[in-house]
């Protein structure tokens, strides 16, 4: 008797070993591998260090290929109490975000460039401020000189050089910030225009920073990859945006993202929404479903719009929610419910 009991036990030590290598319990009662219980208490920034561009896709420091996903802010000047470690640390540790991106108006009311000396000081400290959150949480951050009204980016060419010069001078030893120089080119601006403006800008923060990787825009509120394709920038790790609203893009625009990834250029999805373009109307998770398996499929970062309670289909909050981080599930809207499920997954 005592023999087969001696026997038993580091037989069933043994067996619990082999048990907790393989599956790990998790808090929301799925298991875990130790693989993805390692990956769940490293932080986006330890996991793939300093980003670079690679033929067409985005890297790791040892040159793996990388998929970001994440959340872009509303406008800084409106919305700046969503900036707040505890809600950069909710979209990381429960939604799975790996990238914030800082949506700095620059003509709208309170812009960066219409707004007063004030303004723009105070836009400068919430940066700061979202820039070092990001770098306690170990996320990514993009800053986004986000134009929209001002149509063509050579309108505020000389403040934005200046901006990018000071950002690029007080985070080149920053290896998570990601520079998005302009947001949506729209209107009648070509892709030669916006060329001009980019290669002027990149040239300013490269003499500062070398290494960070920059998002350019393109043209038709940047959706035109396409012909950005047929005309790259020359330089290392730059990427360029295309954005989408699932209600209102559908095949065609993923036929231009799809020439665009076949001719081997580096895109970034700096900005989606699965609502329509204007940001509201219907949400159509049908359409939204095929472009995430797109993305996957080539492994796209993306980014979605936008971390807000507005009054509005775009916003990740419902409205009648006035926290500023903790969200339930229930205390999100539609297109926030399905992008949380989404990054989860």
């Amino acid at each position: 008797m005592n023999f087969k009991i001696t026997l038993r036990k580091p037989i069933f030590f043994l067996l619990s070993i082999l048990i907790c290598c393989f599956v790990l319990p998790a808090s929301n009662g799925i298991p875990l591998t130790i693989a993805q219980s390692e990956a769940a208490v490293k932080t986006p920034v330890q996991r793939y260090g300093r980003l670079k561009v690679s033929g067409a896709q985005l890297v790791d420091s040892k040159n793996r290929p990388v998929q970001l996903k994440g959340v872009s802010t509303h406008g800084l000047s409106w919305f700046p109490q969503y900036v707040n470690k505890k809600a950069f640390q909710t979209l990381r540790d429960r939604w799975g975000a790996q990238v914030i991106r800082l949506a700095m108006y620059t003509a709208e009311y309170n812009g960066y460039c219409t707004g007063s000396a004030q303004n723009q000081k105070d836009l400068k400290a919430i940066i700061d401020k979202a820039v070092s959150y990001c770098d306690e949480l170990g996320l990514y951050v993009i800053i986004d000189w986000h134009i929209l009204s001002d149509s063509n980016p050579n309108t505020y060419k000389k403040q934005a050089k200046a901006f990018f010069k000071s950002m690029a001078q007080k985070y080149k030893e920053h290896e998570n910030v990601i520079y998005e120089i302009c947001n949506e080119p729209n209107g009648s601006v070509s892709w030669k225009e916006i060329q001009a403006y980019a290669k002027s800008v990149i040239k300013t923060i490269r003499k500062q920073d070398e290494q960070a990787v920059i998002i350019i825009g393109t043209p038709t509120w940047s959706q035109d990859v396409d012909t950005a394709a047929a005309s790259p920038i020359s330089g290392s790790n730059l990427m360029y945006a295309f954005h989408f609203y699932a209600s209102t893009h559908k095949e065609d625009f993923r036929k231009k993202l799809q020439t665009a990834i076949d001719s081997g250029l580096a895109v970034f999805v700096s900005e989606f929404g699965i609502c329509e373009a204007g940001g509201s109307g219907s949400v159509n998770q049908a359409e939204a479903k095929r472009w995430m398996k797109l993305l996957d499929q080539n492994k796209i970062s993306c980014v979605a719009w936008n971390l807000s309670n507005k009054e509005e289909a775009s916003a990740l909050i419902k409205s009648s929610c006035t926290k500023t981080s903790d969200w339930k599930r229930s205390e999100l809207s539609d297109a926030g419910k399905w992008i949380y499920d989404m990054m989860r997954k």
